[in-house]
């Protein structure tokens, strides 16, 4: 009788150890929306005063579900984001054009918050870089 239960507990326990261990490949395999960018830093470099001042980060959805983008801000108001409003399908690609305005001089570095139904929140993406007066 002793020798039964025995084996009826490491029964118990290689079945529940399986089991457990199905369920966690399963939610491994399952993952969300996933956003993953080429780059997340773009540096300018030196750049002349009024010049065209946009970037496009490219992105895609790498996870299961289709990502929603829920909102994109700027750190500061001279640094203008846009993005689609649509859902990213699974394996398709997407953009956020940011626009950065050159008429103001100086050194900048501005950062870019992105929200979205994917795991990581928020991602931040950076601009930097060197507007200068043009030479007369």
């Amino acid at each position: 009788m002793r020798k039964f239960f025995s084996v009826l507990i490491i029964s118990l326990f290689y079945v529940s150890l399986s089991c457990s261990q199905s369920l966690q490949s399963d939610s491994k395999n399952s993952k969300s929306a996933e956003i993953i960018f080429e780059e997340t830093e773009h540096d300018y470099g030196t750049i002349l005063k009024g010049s065209d001042g946009t970037y496009e980060f490219v992105f895609r959805n790498a996870g299961n579900e289709p990502l929603l983008l829920n909102n994109v801000r700027s750190s500061c108001g001279c640094t203008v984001p846009e993005w689609s409003k649509e859902p990213i399908a699974p394996g398709e690609a997407g953009i956020i054009k940011v626009s950065y305005n050159t008429v103001i001089t100086g050194s900048f570095s501005k950062s870019i918050s992105i929200y979205s139904n994917a795991e990581k929140k928020p991602v931040i993406l950076v601009i930097k870089g060197k507007v200068e007066e043009p030479e007369e």
